[in-house]
């Protein structure tokens, strides 16, 4: 039981964190279009296309499309854009070594 209240926790912040400017900015920074993001998280292209306009839709297919977008490195915080997940492997390489260093 307690873990199906947790999962339902879960589920509330991340309904909460991810909005539909999180939608269109998080597509851009990995290059889809609606109809990949689509095919990506099988969710319909009109019901992206409304969560993107600021319509309401299900909670399911918010949360499909947050969870998509979450398994390819992406976080979401309310006010923010999108973030790349921390790579633990990248933080155990030398700093000078990266090609982000300047």
């Amino acid at each position: 039981m307690a873990s199906l209240a947790m999962n339902h926790i879960l589920e509330r912040i991340a309904l909460f964190q991810f909005t539909p400017t999180h939608c269109v900015q998080a597509r851009a920074m990995l290059g889809w279009s609606v109809e990949q993001l689509s095919r990506e998280a099988e969710v319909a292209v009109d019901d992206i296309q409304r969560f993107e306009a600021q319509q309401d839709v299900a909670d399911a297919t918010r949360l499909a499309l947050a969870y998509r977008f979450e398994a390819q490195g992406l976080v979401f915080f309310p006010g923010f854009a999108p973030g790349r997940k921390l790579n633990p492997q990248a933080m155990q390489q030398n700093v000078a070594e990266r090609g982000d260093f300047a």
